[in-house]
């Protein structure tokens, strides 16, 4: 394929792509029908009903992909006719360029087209979670240091704040911080709050936060009285969480959150050096 059939192409496709309010992008099947040069809108929806099938098969829900709807069109001059039309995500654009015929240029410029826009917005929405992940994590690390800072300034004292903070993971997660480790297989040197994920990570923060509230609302002026709040507090958030069908420590480890933001600065400073001109 010439790269100016490529070019127009890419036109094409981008120039038939519609937007709703929540910035989730679409494609109309009567146009798509256009773009891979179908002549009849019956033979076209035999090609959409085998679509749909795949989609059955990797148990998704085909309206969250596949969308009837009725639009008006011009005929001539003033006139105008109702017709059925269905919006179709990229996934299902791609799925439909799968059930066609491959020979076809256009055809295997939508196959392609479609699978690396998916792609794309595959690790969009993964960097958005890993980034949400990162977030979480410092927050939690900013109210740990905030409860210990409470702790040192209401008792005088703080030599003891990491031995309690096991004890307070044990009321989290039933298991001691070391046993954590141990389960998840986790390097005794290595924070287990940076193995987390984000949903623990918010867990734990608010249990703090609620700790710290306490602590300074009821003149608290002991470690042991802390410490005690603390595991109360930790012991609601891992009930709450179990009564939503989460248990804690049956989660499964996320990657290493220094790994995960070395990469991103990584990516970033890749970003900035491959766009220099977006600055000037």
């Amino acid at each position: 394929m010439k790269k100016e059939e490529i070019k127009k192409l890419t036109w094409d496709f981008e120039s038939f792509a519609q937007e709703m309010d929540n910035w989730i992008e679409f494609w109309f099947a009567r146009d798509l029908q256009y773009l891979l040069w179908y002549k009849e809108w019956r033979n076209f929806l035999k090609i959409i009903i085998k679509a749909k099938i795949s989609l059955e098969t990797s148990w998704e829900d085909i309206s969250d992909h596949f969308v009837e709807v009725n639009k008006m069109v011009k005929l001539w001059l003033w006139s105008q006719r109702e017709i059925d039309d269905i919006m179709l995500t990229r996934k299902a654009c791609y799925l439909i360029a799968m059930n066609w015929d491959t020979s076809k240029s256009e055809i295997a410029f939508a196959q392609q087209y479609f699978v690396l826009q998916t792609r794309k917005a595959e690790i969009i929405e993964q960097r958005l979670l890993e980034n949400e992940r990162v977030l979480a994590r410092n927050k939690l690390a900013k109210t740990e240091k905030e409860l210990s800072q409470v702790i040192y300034e209401q008792t005088w004292s703080d030599r003891n704040f990491w031995i309690i903070r096991s004890k307070w993971d044990k009321a989290l997660f039933w298991k001691n911080t070391e046993e954590m480790k141990n389960k998840w297989w986790i390097l005794s040197s290595k924070p287990l709050a940076d193995f987390m994920p984000t949903i623990l990570l918010k867990a734990k923060d608010f249990a703090t936060e609620i700790t710290i509230h306490n602590a300074k609302s009821k003149k608290m002026a002991t470690e042991n009285e802390i410490s005690n709040e603390h595991i109360t507090n930790n012991r609601s958030v891992r009930k709450t969480l179990i009564e939503r069908w989460i248990t804690p420590e049956n989660l499964r480890p996320e990657e290493d959150l220094k790994k995960v933001e070395r990469k991103m600065n990584s990516e970033a400073k890749k970003w900035l050096k491959n766009h220099k001109w977006f600055w000037k």
